[in-house]
């Protein structure tokens, strides 16, 4: 019973505390045993709080004893990227550089680890609706690097192979949902941070709309973060998006309340005509990308596999110019704003990759920060153009599997442009290679259709095997 409880969706947890078939302590305690078990060598949490989780699994057991959750994750077990204000713990940020002083005086979310006083828009949302918060996961330092380690946490490994990264830089996330630390993990993706590491690790990873899910402190320089879920199904990512984006004033960006509900808008499993009439435009390349030989059969199985949906596929190889000197450019300029206040002694703790990109953000000029923002802004027209043809646009997630920790090369993303135009795309498993370790398949839609990119992900998931259980050792 404990390894079906870990390896439980949330929506299979939810029917089973409806049929009294199990309750929140007995998953909590199933999951914790879990991660003492495979915890240690993954190294996906910062903090886990054992004590308050079990505390917060009998009140939701209460609860669900009258017959009255609180919401829609009462008592499911969920992990919250170290980047998200959480109130009682602290936000390191995966910095050596963020100091212990009281939160609450801070004047801003890098001035200060906490513990904090208030959560961020997504935690308040988890707890008003019983989630059960477990922790917090590792992130590289500030979310700046798209590998998963940081000076504060050390290495964090890909739950399908140690040797290999689960990239990042929701590094602790995808790996804790991956390895059964629980069914869903809120992570942020500026570049592709959600995306990217959940292709590495076989699990479904989604980037909704800037300002669909509102965040606090708000970004403001560059290409921003996007709160958003990582799960294994396509149903637990669209319950967890249907959490988070409630409202919250305290983002000056948000997005007024999506139409309907998105979790009961996606609809059921695949079947021959899910996709029927559904245009999408298809590129294993965008043009400036050259992937793996694996990487191109199984999109090519998984274009296949669209069409027999119903869908209308069209390949478009080079839909718009290769825009990763942008994107480079606004990070690091965002880079440059993150350590802005940093003296020279905190600066020598940085991660140097960090470090670099914002020396190199320090020495950009107005004009040029500008130019970059022009082009992104140019290349989101260019996107909304192709949107007038295609209702998605589908991609590989990544050029390639994930790389060894020790001595391996990244591949090249697809994540990044989509990032630009702040869109949403979400990536979901489309097999393996002949390693054993998990490719990605993302798909892209218009702004604030989210529901248009979830039921084309569910009607795909529903064609393959779910890739839910990576073997751990002694498992």
């Amino acid at each position: 019973m404990t390894s079906s409880l870990v390896q439980a969706t949330a929506l299979e947890l939810l029917a089973l505390y409806r049929a009294r078939s199990a309750s929140p302590v007995e998953v909590i305690r199933a999951v914790l045993a879990h991660v003492e078990r495979h915890g240690a060598p993954l190294n996906a949490f910062v903090l886990l709080d054992e004590e308050r989780a079990l505390e917060a699994a009998r009140a939701s057991e209460a609860r669900w004893g009258r017959g009255a959750p609180a919401g829609r994750l009462d008592g499911v077990p969920v992990s919250v990227k170290d980047l998200l204000l959480t109130r009682g713990w602290p936000t390191r940020r995966g910095s050596r550089t963020v100091n212990a002083s009281d939160a609450s005086d801070a004047s801003d979310a890098s001035d200060a680890s906490g513990p904090w006083t208030e959560d961020a828009p997504a935690v308040a949302r988890l707890r008003e609706h019983g989630a059960v918060l477990l922790g917090k996961t590792t992130t590289s330092e500030f979310g700046l690097k798209g590998s998963g380690d940081s000076p504060l946490t050390g290495i964090t490994r890909n739950a399908w192979d140690p040797r290999h990264t689960p990239g990042g830089s929701s590094a602790g996330a995808v790996t804790a949902v991956a390895a059964g630390f629980g069914p869903v993990a809120v992570g942020t993706d500026g570049g592709g941070s959600i995306r990217v590491p959940s292709a590495f690790s076989g699990v479904v990873g989604l980037k909704p709309t800037f300002g669909r899910v509102p965040a606090h402190p708000a970004s403001v320089v560059g290409v921003p973060p996007h709160v958003g879920p990582i799960a294994r199904t396509v149903g637990d990512a669209a319950l967890l998006l249907a959490v988070l984006s409630g409202p919250d004033d305290r983002d000056p960006f948000r997005a007024p309340p999506a139409p309907g509900d998105v979790a009961d808008a996606i609809g059921g499993a695949a079947g021959a005509g899910a996709l029927r009439g559904v245009r999408i435009g298809a590129s294993a390349t965008l043009g400036y990308i050259d992937p793996t030989s694996e990487t191109r059969a199984r999109f090519a199985e998984a274009v296949a596999t669209l069409q027999q949906l119903g869908a209308e596929v069209e390949e478009v190889e080079a839909p718009f110019a290769d825009p990763t000197s942008v994107l480079r450019t606004l990070f690091a300029a965002r880079a440059a704003h993150t350590i802005r206040a940093l003296g020279p002694e905190q600066r020598a703790l940085l991660d140097p990759a960090v470090r670099s990109a914002a020396e190199g953000g320090e020495a950009l000029g107005a004009v040029a920060y500008l130019e970059a923002e022009r082009q992104r802004a140019e290349l989101a027209v260019t996107v909304a153009a192709l949107h007038r043809r295609f209702d998605l646009l589908v991609t590989p997630t990544s050029a390639g599997a994930a790389p060894l920790i020790e001595g391996g090369v990244f591949p090249a993303s697809f994540a990044g442009p989509f990032s630009l135009t702040r869109q949403p795309a979400i990536s979901v498993p489309m097999g393996v290679t002949g390693d054993g370790l998990p490719l990605g398949l993302q798909i892209v839609g218009r702004h604030f259709e989210e529901v248009v990119v979830l039921r084309a992900a569910r009607a795909f998931e529903g064609t393959s095997v779910p890739l839910r259980a990576p073997p751990l050792k002694g498992r």
